[in-house]
This record gives C-alpha cells, structure tokens and sequence, in this order.
C-alpha cells in the first residue's frame, strides 16, 4: 500500500469509487501534514532567530 501511494505521487489519478476517492485524499493530506511537520519548526526557528539578531542590533545602539 505504501508502495503504491509513493507510486502515485503526482499523478492525476481516475477514481471510480467512494472509497478510491478516501483513500486518494487521505494520501495528499498525509503528504500536506508531514510537509507541515517538517516546514513549521523550520519556519519557527528561522522567524525566532530573525527576531534575536534585530533585538541584539538595538541593543548595541
């Protein structure tokens, strides 16, 4: 099953189906959350360490 999914990625897939049309969405969200789970904190971190440089610039000042 994984296999296939992996497969899949990218494609414009036919669905005939209720239950093809599930389990293709449920794979895109998968794919959206683990983007999400890896792209937030790198966000985070790169946002708080902006945040740091510009309150030691002021300091300094």
């Amino acid at each position: 099953m994984v296999e296939q999914s992996l497969g899949s990625i990218g494609q414009v897939k036919e669905v005939f189906t209720l239950v093809d049309f599930y389990q293709y969405i449920k794979g895109v969200e998968y794919l959206i959350c683990v983007a999400f789970f890896i792209g937030f904190p790198i966000f985070y971190r790169y946002l708080h360490h902006k945040g740091q440089e510009t309150k030691a610039q002021q300091s300094h000042h």
